[in-house]
């Protein structure tokens, strides 16, 4: 007898911009299968990482808590580097409930649990791509960060995420003949730089027909210091539309080929009768300045350009096609718990997200009239962020310099720092009364007695 709980197809990118997709209103940006997604599930418009940075975001999913309980608080090139600590995790609970685990891609880096640790035991690591690219004869993949260019001598069907695609679809072959649901987690590394693109998709975007992002030419008066030194530590002072064009271009051109590698597996899905049963969900770990406010990468800020996310779920019988949900959703930790619901396996006490469910079957919404998010530094030692966004404003408070304070309908790139005009003293108080209690809420430990002055005595300037 089939299954009748739902499989899970979840598809986990890097670095994906929230405004580079067709459905999102992107001009020209050619992603018919992931708009297909959102036309025929949910697109949740105001989706946002609980931290800009893979390691911290990636472990959130994984346990369904903020970076500062879990503790994996920054990347492997830090001084911070260090596990999450052994807290319940969505991938072993479903592991308990009879559900079979497949990961496929990139994983959390040195130092953490293994993928079979939390309950995949089936494992198809990202380097293994290197290995099968030796095995064609053909070069290494070029590499070196911010390297922008293109993969020569290899065609798409050669790519890094053709071969992960294929590996995905040989895995529905599989396990469409099974009596057991199951979880197939794929993590491409794509669109994170450096964007090695093969041709045609290298050159699919003409730079001249790019324009600059609302924010490029930020001059960051007013802003912390960080932010412009970030550019002179990448060596991008300096730099003009008409460098950053070509290299958004090819990220763009990335996002195109995953847009297709997704609707190969999408089609496979369908062809081996799995379509029907199987929960699809597309996100990512978080965003990517890719030229906006002329820097690149991530750290160090809380622009929409980062701390904002796709995110696609289409779940036949239940989410009504087309629907586009405005709710604010921290999508690292309400997956966590909706993955459970979703399987019929117990929600660990510890998770700190909330359900999609209302939402994806089009009952209600969650009722957040704001979301946060946080960061703790990474490339150059430890920079403590916290962020409060609601429909009308984004305050950032920042442990050792300038807070920010953008209001989003009048300046939508977020280039005016409002945070120390007087007129807006009271729109600070607010914000920094509602942060602190966020903070209390979720056991930040910054929560102490000089951070509590700054928020509650509204002190900061």
């Amino acid at each position: 007898m089939k299954q009748e709980r739902p499989n899970v197809l979840m598809i986990v990118a890097d670095q994906h911009r929230w405004d580079c997709l067709g459905a999102s209103g992107h001009p020209f940006l050619q992603t018919p299968h992931l708009d297909g997604l959102a036309a025929s599930g949910v697109m949740f418009t105001h989706a946002f990482t609980s931290s800009p940075i893979c390691g911290p975001a990636r472990n959130s999913l994984l346990h369904g808590v903020w970076p500062c309980r879990h503790l994996s608080i920054a990347n492997g090139d830090t001084e911070a580097c260090r596990p999450a600590l052994p807290l319940p995790s969505f991938p072993e609970q479903l592991c308990a409930a009879g559900y079979r685990l497949s990961f496929l891609g990139k994983w959390l880096g040195k130092n953490a649990r293994t993928p079979e640790d939390y309950g995949f035991a089936d494992v198809v690591p990202e380097s293994a791509y290197g290995v099968w690219r030796r095995e064609q004869g053909l070069p290494p993949r070029p590499g070196g960060m911010p390297f922008f260019g293109y993969d020569e001598g290899i065609t798409p069907e050669q790519s890094r995420l053709h071969w992960g695609a294929d590996r995905v679809i040989e895995r529905l072959a599989r396990y469409g003949a099974g009596e057991e649901p199951f979880l197939l987690r794929w993590d491409p590394s794509e669109p994170h730089l450096p964007n090695v693109v093969p041709q045609p998709y290298a050159d699919m975007y003409p730079p001249a027909t790019i324009a600059p992002w609302p924010s490029f030419g930020d001059t960051f008066a007013g802003k912390p210091y960080i932010q412009a030194q970030q550019l002179r530590s990448w060596g991008l002072d300096g730099w003009g539309w008409d460098r950053w064009a070509p290299l958004v271009g090819r990220y763009l051109g990335e996002l195109s080929l995953l847009d297709h590698e997704i609707g190969r597996v999408l089609a496979a899905l369908s062809a081996h009768g799995l379509a029907d049963n199987t929960v699809v969900i597309y996100t990512c770990d978080h965003g990517d300045m890719c030229g906006a406010h002329g820097m690149i990468d991530k750290h160090y800020v809380m622009y929409e350009d980062v701390v904002r996310v796709p995110l696609l779920v289409r779940w036949p019988g239940v989410t009504p096609a087309g629907r586009r949900c405005d709710d604010f959703v921290v999508q690292t930790l309400d997956l966590a718990r909706t993955l459970c619901e979703i399987a019929g396996a117990p929600v660990p006490a510890e998770f700190q997200g909330e359900s999609l469910l209302p939402a994806l079957s089009g009952q209600g919404g969650n009722g957040r009239e704001d979301v946060l998010s946080m960061y703790h530094g990474n490339q150059f030692g430890l920079y403590s962020q916290r962020m409060v966004r609601d429909r009308e404003w984004k305050y950032v408070w920042n442990g050792t310099a300038e807070d920010e304070l953008y209001h989003l309908p009048s300046d939508p790139g977020e280039l005016q720092n409002l945070a120390r005009r007087p007129e807006q003293h009271e729109t600070l108080a607010r914000l920094r009364r509602r942060l602190h209690e966020w903070m209390v809420a979720v056991g930040d430990p910054l929560n102490n007695q000089w951070v509590r002055r700054q928020l509650l005595d509204n002190c900061k300037w």
